[in-house]
């Protein structure tokens, strides 16, 4: 049982009142503080998943002194957008991790046993970057998923060949630039949850992803959530918390 369950349930059988519950929950015991951070050794009990390193605008020095902290405590890690230096320095201190040049992500340490099922769906190949961010956040999580690339509608052919195995899965992501119509397509095929990421690919008129972004929030499947440009990490961690809930 969880910290957050043992309050719940100390709540409930009056063995708590709330003013107590609520500062056990922030007394500071599972925060380690490194100074310039704080690393929240709670998270995975009350968010189900663990605390993660958003690396941009992190220097090499910081990143190296929060791994520690998190390995101490048995978590995975999950660094994202880093860049090349910073991947090759941590792959340096950290053999055991892993950097992906695509993802720019830094994987330690994630779990061997994995449950549910998600799909992620690239249009094109440009939309990688953003599937493999979302790929490993995933896997560090514990979920199982599989990277399906190149089926956009410029060739529906190739997605259609695929349907079989989109109605397998538990959650779907879908990577998509330039108009952002993919996810529409994908939402009229299935019936689980589908998660839209606008990416910042195409020409001129994309909009660095905005057209995308516009395309999906006005999609006529119903039902489709749709995340920031080019954010598949957060697409990921949307999926987590839908496979945690599932009974």
């Amino acid at each position: 049982m969880s910290k957050v369950e043992k309050i719940v349930s100390a709540l409930e059988n009056g063995e708590m009142d709330v003013i107590s519950a609520i500062a056990e929950l922030v007394d500071g015991k599972s925060v380690d503080n490194l100074g310039f951070a704080c690393i929240d050794h709670d998270r995975n009990s009350r968010c189900g998943f663990p605390e993660f390193i958003y690396g941009a605008g992190k220097n090499e020095e910081q990143m190296l002194k929060i791994v520690p902290s998190l390995l101490k405590k048995g978590s995975p890690v999950l660094i994202t957008r880093i860049d090349d230096k910073a991947g090759t320095i941590l792959k340096a201190d950290f053999p055991d991790g892993e950097y992906d040049e695509l993802a720019h992500t830094f994987v330690m340490n994630a779990p061997a046993k994995l449950k549910g099922k998600v799909l992620i769906l690239t249009a094109g190949t440009s939309d990688l970057p953003v599937g493999h961010e979302a790929l490993h956040t995933l896997n560090v999580c514990g979920i199982e998923a599989e990277i399906i690339s190149d089926v956009g509608v410029a060739g529906l052919q190739r997605l259609l060949t695929q349907v079989k195995k989109l109605r397998l899965a538990d959650v779907i992501i879908v990577a998509a630039g330039m108009e952002g119509a993919l996810p529409s397509v994908v939402g009229g095929l299935v019936s689980c949850p589908v998660i839209a990421v606008p990416t910042s690919v195409g020409y001129g008129a994309a909009l660095n992803g905005f057209a995308a972004l516009s395309g999906m929030l006005n999609s006529c499947a119903s039902g489709v959530t749709v995340v920031n440009i080019d954010n598949g990490f957060g697409a990921a961690c949307a999926a987590v918390r839908i496979i945690n809930g599932l009974k």
